[in-house]
């Protein structure tokens, strides 16, 4: 991989103008944040932490990321609709992991009752990194699949602008143009229109769970904005709102207000610290209402660690996608080795191989760090990049980047009605971070420059 903006991170002056210009086009351009200090409320902001310059990005990867999302979306509707698979896979993490063991007990009593949507919505991301091969070239590595809540749509949507802004001003138009015009919120809408569009009711809202304090809410808005735009109304609620408010009628059609609900979009409820006895509640009702869920339980399910694991097992793809070997060799091409750490042989292998070589490996946990599977550790090579950071001066660090590709599906009984990529994410941070997203404060907005 070229090596990136070596000179113009070596200017102090410089960088310091150029981030005061930056920092101004970000916030004009809605790159926004709430403050950690008022997290309910939007009289204060700031900007979403951000790379002062787009990263370097091999071309061929991010074309290979692209090209495997509808793969992933036809992979997670698969295991979604796989009871048995489900059940199999998840069996060892249920009796560890009380989080998981929730979210499947209300997948078996919801299975039990008979599952009374029709109409099916997935809204993921997929995230990868690049692995830096002993020749020097790049491999795309998948490191996980995100069925819930899968965010910074709608920021990503809004900081290309930014980044040809900076180049602009460095007078260079041409690389400026190189950037790739992005918008995953408009297609995240999308696929929320279609499912609400066959569900079939005029004026049936859409309901997106969201938690109290929510500092990412402009990039929840985005995608509420863009409905908004098609005519369809979104009504944010809590957990606690829909087991005071909400109520199902004897079709199982799901009632807030008193207003129909078509599409439940979760942008809570990915976390065990997300649930008391009442949230979860709230959950099964909504899950056994006839609205569209995104996700629904079995899609959230999909998602987890252990199901990544198993996928990544020979011959398991081929179960589950019969008949589409392109597709399974795109997807495959992507996984880094996984390996499960549950007692028995298995097990004991993989934790030999791991004493014997541990930096080769790492640990990935479960949503509620109660069971582990154990990962091959996935090297990309580090650059330099200045990142920008409320309250912080501009400082050039080494960096790493993860690039996630944010994929919407939609299923009407066994009918694929859309399957599609509609943008990506770029987050960047400094290589002492192992761990850590853009809303825990330790990666940053970035933009992919193609090489």
């Amino acid at each position: 991989m070229a090596t990136g903006w070596g000179s113009l991170l070596q200017d102090e002056q410089q960088l310091e103008e150029l981030a005061r210009q930056a920092v101004d086009r970000a916030l004009a351009e809605g790159v926004l944040l709430r403050t950690s200090q008022e997290p309910s409320s939007s009289d204060v902001v700031s900007y979403a932490p951000f790379t002062l310059f787009p990263s370097l990005v091999p071309s061929a990867l991010l074309e290979q990321a692209y090209a495997v999302q509808m793969d992933f979306n036809l992979l997670v509707d698969a295991v979604s609709q796989n009871a048995a698979f489900l059940e199999q896979t998840l069996s060892s993490t249920i009796k560890r992991d009380n989080f998981t063991a929730h979210l499947f007990d209300i997948h078996k009593q919801v299975l039990k009752e008979g599952i009374a949507q029709t109409v099916f919505l997935g809204l993921n991301r997929s995230d990868y990194m690049f692995q830096r091969n002993a020749d020097g070239s790049a491999a795309l590595k998948q490191i996980e699949i995100n069925t819930i809540s899968a965010s910074f749509g709608g920021l990503a949507s809004r900081t290309p602008a930014v980044h040809r802004h900076v180049l602009n001003v460095l007078g260079k138009t041409k690389e400026a143009a190189k950037i790739l015009s992005n918008n995953p919120s408009k297609g995240l809408a999308m696929g929320i229109a279609k499912a609400w569009e066959l569900y079939g009711s005029a004026n049936a809202r859409v309901l997106l769970i969201a938690q109290e304090k929510e500092r990412n809410i402009f990039d929840q808005r985005a995608i509420e904005n863009e409905l908004l735009a098609r005519n369809i109304h979104v009504i944010r609620r809590k957990f606690e709102d829909v087991s005071e408010k909400g109520s199902l009628d004897q079709d199982r059609r799901l009632f807030m207000d008193d207003q129909e609900v078509a599409v439940v979009y979760f942008r809570d409820g990915y976390m065990p610290s997300h649930y008391s006895l009442q949230n979860w509640g709230a959950r099964l009702l909504l899950e056994r209402s006839c609205a569209v869920k995104c996700p629904d339980i079995a899609t959230q399910l999909a998602g987890t660690k252990k199901v990544q694991q198993e996928l990544s097992r020979s011959g398991m793809l081929e179960v589950l996608l019969p008949g589409q070997p392109e597709a399974v060799a795109r997807l495959r091409a992507t996984f880094a080795g996984l390996y499960s750490l549950d007692m028995g042989e298995e097990g004991d292998q993989a934790i030999t191989e791991a004493i014997a070589a541990p930096s080769c490996f790492r640990l990935k946990d479960s949503e509620e760090r109660a069971s582990y599977i154990l990962m091959e550790k996935i090297e990309p090579e580090p650059f330099g990049n200045c990142l920008l950071r409320p309250g912080s001066p501009a400082r050039v660090v080494q960096c790493i980047s993860e690039l996630g590709i944010f994929g919407v599906y939609v299923r009407q009984g066994k009918t694929l009605v859309m399957n599609k990529h509609v943008g990506h994410l770029l987050r960047t941070k400094a290589i002492e971070h192992a761990d850590g997203g853009v809303a825990a404060g330790v990666a940053v907005l970035d933009n992919p420059y193609p090489v």
